[in-house]
């Protein structure tokens, strides 16, 4: 690791458009589906952005998005963003059989593979929903690393396959593969504190109020995880809001002048870290993340 990185910062956005309103929410409303074509508008406006402060980033795509939007997806490779693979149409794998969950991961990469022309080497499942068999088919189609996962907070680990848990057993802790896991919370997500949607999600926060949580992770990441990643979840059609643009350009400029703070895409960061940290030897350094043998 070179001297002078303290903390790596990874800005992400979830390019959704109309896939979160149709996939997730399943919703048959053009006026919320709509909500998702604010999300191209939204996305070339953060990339005027990005250009200015010179920040490479990741963008997790869903395949649906990519066929909706080719030229913007491919600005965003141009522009020498990371494009992460977000499923076809922000769809739960957990609702498939496996038939099924590898069907949606094929027809993301296809998508993905045709506008972007490169085969995505990282995977954020939509909305961090994950079947048992999933790390398996990553695996099997050749992922470098997830970002859908909560087992830590700043520091990254090799995601497990083959827990087994119970109501009326103990935790059984599975195998470490070698699929680097960038771990994610909803606290550093603009989603929850922001979207609103009626009957389920007030949304609507003041600014000032998340970024104070947001300022207040990093600080403590930036004192106490050398090292470590500082991983931000934001969708376009979220934080593409006006007020919301100024508190993220407050909260870039704060990253900004910390010494030793990067910022870099996912990809970048989870290839130097398996390299810093082989499976084998970091099994030994965490038995936590091992469990009992």
């Amino acid at each position: 690791m070179a001297s002078n990185r303290r903390l790596s910062c990874a800005v992400t956005f979830d390019f959704d458009a109309m896939s979160v309103w149709i996939g997730s929410m399943k919703s048959q409303n053009p006026s919320m589906i709509s909500r998702g074509e604010f999300g191209a508008v939204a996305a070339v406006r953060i990339l005027e952005f990005l250009r200015r402060r010179r920040l490479r980033t990741s963008w997790c795509v869903p395949g649906h998005t990519a066929l909706a939007y080719p030229d913007i997806v491919r600005r965003i490779r141009d522009e020498g963003h990371e494009i992460v693979h977000h499923g076809w149409v922000h769809e739960n794998p957990a609702s498939f059989d496996e038939a099924g969950e590898r069907r949606v991961l094929e027809r993301g990469l296809e998508a993905l593979e045709k506008v972007g022309g490169e085969r995505p080497r990282g995977y954020r499942s939509p909305a961090w929903d994950l079947s048992p068999r999933t790390p398996d088919l990553l695996l099997e189609y050749g992922f470098e690393y997830d970002s859908s996962c909560m087992g830590s907070d700043f520091h990254p680990y090799y995601l497990r396959r083959g827990d087994r848990w119970s109501l009326d057993g103990p935790y059984v802790f599975g195998e470490s593969t070698r699929l680097v896991e960038l771990p994610v919370t909803w606290g550093l997500d603009d989603f929850p504190p922001f979207e609103f949607i009626l009957g389920s999600n007030t949304g609507l926060s003041s600014p000032s109020a998340v970024e104070e949580i947001w300022r207040g992770d990093f600080d403590f990441a930036y004192a106490n995880c050398h090292g470590g990643l500082f991983n931000l979840t934001l969708h376009p059609q979220v934080i593409g809001r006006g007020h919301r643009m100024l508190m993220l350009e407050r909260l870039i400029s704060h990253f900004e002048n910390q010494d030793g703070v990067v910022f870099e895409p996912l990809g970048d960061y989870a290839r130097r870290w398996r390299d810093e940290n082989p499976l084998e030897a970091w099994k030994k350094a965490n038995p936590a993340f091992v469990g009992p043998r």
